[in-house]
């Protein structure tokens, strides 16, 4: 046993430091950004913001939706490959660059994803979806997964280490999801004790994929737009968002009515609900790591984009940043006090 005394911070235990500025509009921010992929030497080019794979937000609907703004969606794995089909054919010109097709890490989750990319060829993005990125389960599928797409683009997580970051990368891995229990919804920290406060994972593995040529999601942990902004500065390269795009037309969950008010199920991947819509329920070996909320319906997910991208330019000005880019290169994070950070989250 050890212990580590190094500082480690979460997005409220920072504000960002403003800069003189040339910039006389948010309108004059390029929030679009191109990256090179690691595997592929190909090119995507969008707003890096993404839709989580959950069921209750990374639905079809809302991929649709998102590609229209240049944003992704990490769709779902628990989509039938003849949902798939239906939805391809009907879909946007031009989705095959905002979504994902994810997947667990099971022989019937492998030829699933076989079959999908077989009838819909165009697809470019997987996203290999577990909770614990640590296993050598998971590298080894992750490899398999490689060999199998050599042309595709791959996701892969979670993890909140560098190290590790750097053997997913080098095993097969374009892009590493990062965040180890900093959603609404997950349970995981309280459940087993197991994390990482989310700015410092995002700064330590964003530095250790840049270093090798790769990307990195931070992935949970954001409430508002200043902590997408937050994530961006700390040196991500893209911000899956959950709760965020939850309750709304586009997303998925069961709507409730209650008091004259309406509401949207919104509930963890690793929930009780979760497992027993998917999985039959909860296994006896393992407990829920996740939580179910009804989040206040809030209409289209257009109004609540506007707010996070609007949020996201002003930073910028606020920094003196006139591209995504160089965000992260006009960053100075000002440490909160204790006391203060209580006063700022309330």
């Amino acid at each position: 046993m050890r212990i580590e005394t190094d500082l480690k911070l979460g997005f409220k235990d920072v504000m960002f430091r403003p800069k003189r500025s040339t910039l006389k509009s948010r309108a004059q921010v390029d929030l679009k950004r191109t990256f090179r992929l690691m595997h592929t030497d190909t090119e995507w080019t969008g707003i890096p913001i993404m839709a989580a794979n959950m069921d209750t937000v990374g639905t079809f609907e809302m991929a649709a939706t998102l590609a229209e703004h240049n944003l992704f969606t990490a769709i779902h794995k628990h989509y039938t490959a003849e949902e798939w089909r239906t939805f391809i054919a009907s879909a946007p010109k031009g989705i095959e660059n905002h979504i994902a097709v994810s997947t667990g890490t099971g022989e019937a989750d492998f030829k699933k994803l076989i079959t999908i990319k077989n009838e819909n060829p165009q697809l470019r993005f997987i996203c290999i979806d577990v909770a614990n990125g640590y296993s050598e389960h998971f590298v080894t599928f992750l490899k398999k997964t490689r060999e199998q797409f050599s042309d595709k683009v791959i996701i892969a997580g979670n993890v909140v280490t560098g190290e590790m970051v750097e053997e997913l990368l080098l095993a097969g891995a374009d892009i590493v999801k990062v965040g180890i229990g900093p959603g609404s919804v997950c349970t995981t920290r309280v459940k087993t004790g197991v994390g990482y406060p989310q700015l410092s994972a995002i700064i330590e593995c964003a530095d250790a994929a840049h270093g090798l040529g790769g990307q990195i999601i931070s992935d949970g942990g954001c409430a508002t737009p200043g902590d997408v902004s937050k994530a961006f500065g700390a040196g991500a390269d893209f911000v899956m968002l959950g709760g965020m795009l939850a309750g709304h037309d586009e997303s998925g969950g069961e709507t409730i009515e209650r008091d004259g008010k309406t509401y949207r199920q919104f509930y963890g991947m690793s929930s009780s609900t979760a497992m027993n819509k998917h999985a039959g329920g909860v296994a006896n070996y393992r407990a829920s790591e996740g939580k179910t909320v009804e989040v206040p319906y809030r209409g289209a997910v257009e109004h609540t984009l506007s707010d996070i991208l609007g949020g996201v330019r002003s930073t910028c000005t606020y920094v003196g940043a006139a591209t995504l880019k160089e965000l992260t290169k006009r960053t100075t994070f000002i440490r909160v006090a204790e006391q203060e950070n209580r006063v700022y989250t309330q």
